[in-house]
């Protein structure tokens, strides 16, 4: 699985925490989430902590595993 990329993320001065990936909105966190998050980053890799934080860090084989036959279940028609 690659490395998650383009997230950025700002302070604002309410306290609360805007997340972009790729120039888009992804979440705002306020309060006491806003703070454990900034700790986090401060931990550890700021690009993997924001992909988690967003759910934005599954990107893989779900579009394969959708197609797949038995993945296919009754749904017809649609791919």
């Amino acid at each position: 699985m690659p490395r998650p990329q383009g997230f950025t993320y700002e302070e604002r001065r309410d306290g609360s925490v805007v997340l972009t990936h790729q120039g888009r909105a992804a979440g705002v966190l306020r309060g006491g989430r806003a703070a454990k998050f900034l700790a986090e980053v401060a931990a550890g890799d700021a690009q993997l902590v924001m992909a988690r934080w967003t759910g934005a860090y599954r990107f893989g084989n779900e579009r394969q595993a959708r197609n797949h036959p038995r993945n296919l279940g009754g749904r017809t028609g649609r791919r």
